[in-house]
């Protein structure tokens, strides 16, 4: 059997070669005293957020036994991972259950109000459609 070579971990030998090592500063700007963590604010003021679509709120009640479901659907470039935790906080704020179904979200019974303010909190814009 041939002996095989061994990568050393101790910083010995650097274990490639860097491209950029041999670069130089020299010539560059300085860089920023400091990064701004937030964005600085418009000239008018406050930042308005960003309105992230129109979404659906709907009451059903045909073909759930006669139970009342509010349905809100129509979200448009939000994941299931998204939509899951609106559905927690839908379903702490109504006190009721809950779950997503085929990209939409079903809140037991008829709590379009305190699912429309939860929709705006998250820069939804909501609208009661027919239902």
């Amino acid at each position: 059997m041939s002996k095989t070579a061994r990568i050393r971990t101790d910083g010995g030998q650097t274990f490639g070669h860097n491209p950029f090592d041999a670069l130089s500063s020299e010539g560059l700007p300085p860089a920023p005293a400091s990064s701004p963590t937030e964005p600085a604010p418009s000239a008018r003021g406050a930042v308005k957020p960003k309105n992230r679509g129109r979404v659906d709120i709907i009451r059903q009640k045909a073909g759930r036994g006669g139970k009342t479901v509010t349905v809100v659907k129509g979200f448009i470039g939000i994941g299931l991972p998204e939509k899951e935790q609106l559905a927690k906080a839908m379903q702490r704020a109504c006190g009721t259950g809950g779950t997503v179904k085929d990209g939409q979200i079903e809140i037991q019974g008829d709590k379009r109000e305190e699912v429309a303010r939860i929709l705006t909190e998250a820069h939804f814009r909501p609208v009661f459609a027919g239902g």
